[in-house]
């Protein structure tokens, strides 16, 4: 199953487990901690906590969820940063896989995480960040049938945290004005807008001096004018068609133009897909897991020559085999889609591709911060 990131209160996220940043000594605090305290029911959750008695900093222990939408609590405690000199990176790493670890064991094939020692904790968020995805992408390796969910209550802390976000904003910018000719303006039409504004306070229309005398030939004495000849459809004949009275071999034609044309059609997605990985010389599992979309949907590719993906999808496997732009296009093209220029979605994936960064997470990442949807995840 794949990973995916939302904007929620994780209070209210369903899972099978809800992961809590916690303190060492698993008491109630603010935040993810004191949310998720509050909506468990604050005595029950509290009791459950004491008896454990505490936890290490890097290590998860789990509880019930009570009245949280989720069936466990896990309470994995990451390190307070100490300006790097403390092994916070070696501890919040181990943070991670102590967490997913006690899901695991829980039987759990759903889990929701906050982004770990990245809020009073002091956790410089870009690394914050980059450790959870490369734990993330390490845990889905091995456990493809459990679906983990990064959940976070400002869009602005993935903002934060992924450096791409500012570059992405410029290329979408330059792309905008490039592709837009309403966007460019020259000094010939401003100087014309000025013109426009001067001449603003001048009439709108000329008074007449003297009556204008009619032509002679519409004044009241005149003959009628004969109506005009009617306009007669059948008159006209379309390039191509045939004369009246003649018989029409269009249908023949046009069947046989059809057949051949279908004859000749381009070999499908799937086909093209699984030509792909072979060249590639990786294995479905390998393209599936980068791909970040779920064992079951790549099966119904794999075994289904019609079968029509999503943009969304082709855009994740065309990552995943690290396509350039050509070899994209291409792919979206036989499943009916192509990358454009006139949409965020659409030029930020340009931007991955065209820049050689095949990293998904990150690329979901950018897409999270714009609001748009992400690619995989399904």
């Amino acid at each position: 199953m794949p990973f995916s990131i939302v904007r929620d209160d994780i209070s209210r996220v369903h899972a099978d487990v809800l992961v809590n940043a916690a303190n060492v000594r698993l008491a109630p605090g603010g935040g993810v901690c004191g949310a998720l305290f509050s909506a468990a029911g604050f005595d029950e959750m509290r009791a459950a906590c004491e008896a454990i008695g505490g936890c290490a900093t890097g290590d998860a222990v789990a509880t019930p969820a009570f009245n949280l939408p989720a069936r466990w609590c896990v309470h994995a405690v990451g390190p307070i940063w100490r300006g790097g000199r403390a092994h916070e990176e070696e501890l919040l790493h181990r943070c991670y896989r102590r967490a997913f670890a006690r899901a695991v064991e829980l039987g759990a094939r759903s889990v929701a995480f906050p982004l770990i020692s990245a809020g009073i904790y002091g956790f410089p968020v870009e690394r914050a960040l980059a450790i959870a995805r490369e734990e993330v992408a390490a845990f889905l390796r091995h456990h493809d049938e459990v679906a983990l969910t990064l959940v976070v209550f400002e869009r602005a802390v993935v903002q934060m945290g992924n450096a791409l976000v500012e570059q992405v904003q410029e290329y979408i910018d330059d792309e905008y004005v490039d592709s837009s000719s309403f966007m460019r303006r020259d000094a010939g039409e401003l100087e014309r807008e000025l013109q426009w504004a001067e001449d603003a306070s001048a009439p709108l229309f000329v008074e007449m001096a003297e009556p204008v005398a009619l032509p002679e030939c519409l004044q009241e004495d005149d003959a009628p004018i004969a109506a005009p000849r009617p306009f007669v459809a059948a008159n006209i004949r379309m390039p191509g068609a045939a004369m009246p009275g003649t018989p029409s071999r269009a249908g023949a034609t046009l069947d046989a133009e059809i057949a051949q044309l279908v004859a000749t059609l381009d070999a499908p997605f799937s086909t093209t897909l699984l030509a792909l990985i072979d060249a590639r010389g990786m294995t479905d599992a390998e393209v599936y897991h980068r791909a970040n979309i779920s064992r079951q949907l790549f099966s119904k590719i794999r075994g289904n020559e019609s079968y029509r993906p999503s943009k969304q999808t082709v855009v994740a496997l065309a990552i995943a085999l690290e396509l350039d732009m050509s070899a994209t296009q291409d792919l979206l093209a036989r499943a009916g889609f192509t990358l454009s220029k006139s949409s965020k979605f659409d030029v930020i994936v340009r931007f991955f591709i065209e820049r050689g960064i095949y990293d998904l997470f990150q690329l979901n990442e950018v897409l999270f911060a714009y609001d748009l949807p992400l690619v995989g995840s399904v």
